[in-house]
């Protein structure tokens, strides 16, 4: 089957860094497996990060790729959600091989019925961001999707135009918070409107004064999906006592989780999306639930895709390109491909 992988991990300049590469396919699924033939997929940081320069070969070719699109062709024996022919869209285990190949085998509790009013590619970029902003939200910080009780709260985020961003936008105005959302250029602020943010400001200034000029002295909640360093400090200040922080990105050094955290109980919550998967977990069916639901408030009309830029069909150049966007940074939402040339 055709695939695109890599043996050595190379700078994206490199064209060696990503390959197309014919690979032999999956076998039969086994146990709660499905076996899926892959439309479309997007791409996320975590692909840059796990082909991240190092002294490393693989052989054979390792397959990156965690959001897809595409429909089951075979199933395993222990499978009970699924049957061929469904549309499905997952962002799947990291532990495992990739979506970036024609075929991929997944476990069924990672797995979603693709939402029916929107394309394979629309689809594909939503499984990791929509996991990652709904799990952070949702059952790591104390908040519910939809409580009255966040009527008149003020919720931050940090990185607002990004994937995961454009998703907690969203979930965040369902569950009826006033949202500001961070952003420095006008594409990107006009993306977060977009998405339903109720006030966009710059992370490159001071985020106080820019609150203040707002009319809001504090925030209940702010998510920092961008810096986590950077914006430590600044955030332990304007975060509310009681509040809560939200965490996605490893910071480079020791945090300072004394005062103004300790002194106001600031929540402090990790989200690694992958950790299920990773740990199997016994609660791993909860991906397959989140992205059900959803698949569903999308398909009402309640949620929207954030797939911001089609790179084409999927192959090795495409997928570099996509890589070099997202170490450059300032993607807005989320980059797609489908289709295979």
């Amino acid at each position: 089957m055709k695939a695109v992988g890599l043996t050595q991990y190379l700078p994206i300049e490199d064209p060696a860094a990503l390959q197309d590469v014919n690979v032999a396919p999956p076998g039969a699924p086994e146990g709660r497996d499905l076996l899926v033939r892959v439309h479309a997929v997007s791409v996320n940081p975590v692909d840059t990060k796990q082909r991240a320069p190092r002294a490393q070969h693989e052989n054979p070719p390792r397959i990156l790729g965690y959001d897809a699109a595409g429909v089951v062709e075979a199933v395993g024996p222990e499978v009970s959600a699924f049957a061929p022919g469904d549309e499905v869209y997952y962002a799947g285990d990291v532990t495992r091989p990739g979506c970036n190949a024609q075929y991929q085998w997944v476990d069924e509790r990672l797995v979603g019925r693709k939402p029916t009013t929107l394309d394979f590619a629309e689809a594909a970029a939503l499984p990791l961001t929509t996991l990652t902003a709904w799990e952070l939200l949702f059952q790591r910080m104390p908040l519910q999707f939809e409580d009255r009780r966040h009527r008149g709260q003020h919720l931050l985020i940090i990185g607002g135009a990004g994937g995961v961003g454009s998703v907690a936008i969203q979930l965040a105005r369902h569950a009826g918070f006033t949202v500001i959302a961070t952003a420095s250029r006008e594409q990107s602020r006009a993306w977060c409107v977009q998405m339903g943010a109720d006030h966009v400001i710059d992370h490159r200034q001071p985020l106080a004064a820019q609150l203040q000029a707002l009319g809001i002295t504090q925030v209940q909640v702010a998510l920092n999906l961008a810096d986590t360093d950077h914006y430590w400090d600044a955030l332990g200040e304007l975060l509310a006592p009681q509040g809560h922080v939200g965490l996605i990105v490893e910071p480079r050094g020791p945090l300072r989780i004394g005062d103004p955290y300790k002194a106001k109980c600031i929540g402090i919550h990790w989200e690694f999306m992958f950790a299920r998967s990773r740990f199997q977990t016994a609660d791993m069916i909860e991906q397959h639930c989140i992205l059900g639901r959803a698949a569903s408030l999308i398909d009402a009309g309640e949620l929207r895709t954030t797939a911001h830029t089609h790179l084409g069909t999927i192959n090795a150049a495409n997928l570099r390109e996509a890589h070099r966007r997202l170490e450059g940074g300032g993607v807005i939402g989320k980059l797609v491909l489908s289709g295979w040339a």
